[in-house]
């Protein structure tokens, strides 16, 4: 497959997988979720391939949902209904797009995710279900929208650190770089920036040597102790809360505040560190 916001390609035992807006930071858009899948399921369909590699075209990774889109659109929109609202349709849409990240996850190849420049919000949650992350150690990384207007759908900051880092990022909405990530162990490794492209290419090519079964039975073991430990219901809750967090009181306001002066704005005042 080849579309417009996500390009694929494949390089010997290597699929390699590219976010492609990158005018706007590879913002998420209606489309590119299902795009996503829909690569990672090609990748899965060719038996040459033994492992993908996920990264963002342009400046960075992914700067999260496109909110000229989905916050600056007058209501009714996307994910933001008049009132009173209907969860389930948010939901419906919201867990969809949940589950097409959730394909980096299900991928039976192993998945290295290539972050520089931010993996925020939306961007992080695609992040997250790879099965490795390589950052860049001046990238970014964090939910900000836990401040408000958010909650992680894929819920993958509790499983990949715990519960108390998990709270310490998601109750503040702070970014943190790639060395504190890689401290952290909320990725895998964070290299100078001019060392990334080498560092998962020799990533990439260790797993590449590997046969696909014996790749696909250690991932699909490891996921399964993820599974045991109920991965799927903690996301079908943090989905419904994600849709909730735009339709509370302090959610309309902040989509009347981005309506009135634009989402860069009203995300600077969000993030800022003053009261909500």
């Amino acid at each position: 497959m080849q579309s417009k916001e996500i390009l694929y390609e494949r390089d010997g035992r290597i699929a390699r997988i590219t976010l492609n807006r990158p005018k706007k930071l590879n913002a998420i858009t209606d489309d590119m979720p299902r795009q996503l899948s829909a690569a990672v399921a090609q990748a899965n369909e060719d038996d040459a391939v033994h492992v993908i590699v996920l990264s963002g075209a342009g400046r960075a990774f992914c700067s999260g949902y496109d909110l000229a889109i989905y916050a600056e659109t007058p209501r009714p929109t996307i994910g933001s209904q008049n009132m009173p609202w209907d969860p389930m349709i948010d939901y419906q849409m919201m867990y969809g797009n949940t589950q097409h990240f959730m394909s980096l996850w299900r991928s039976y190849k192993p998945v290295i995710c290539k972050v520089h420049g931010f993996a925020v919000a939306g961007g992080s949650d695609i992040a997250l279900c790879c099965d490795n992350i390589v950052m860049a150690d001046d990238a970014k990384i964090g939910y900000p929208p836990a401040r408000i207007w958010g909650c992680p759908t894929t819920a993958m900051w509790v499983y990949r650190v715990g519960a108390e880092r998990a709270k310490r990022l998601l109750l503040t909405g702070d970014l943190i770089d790639g060395r504190e990530a890689a401290r952290i162990g909320l990725v895998s490794e964070a290299v100078p920036v001019d060392k990334l492209d080498e560092t998962v290419e020799r990533l990439a090519h260790r797993m590449a040597g590997v046969p696909k079964n014996q790749l696909m039975m250690n991932k699909l073991m490891v996921n399964q102790a993820y599974a045991n430990m109920g991965l799927e219901t903690t996301q079908m809750l943090a989905t419904l809360f994600d849709g909730i967090t735009r339709h509370t009181p302090e959610g309309v306001a902040f989509k009347a505040r981005v309506e009135e002066v634009g989402f860069k704005q009203a995300v600077k005042e969000r993030d800022s560190g003053e009261p909500i």
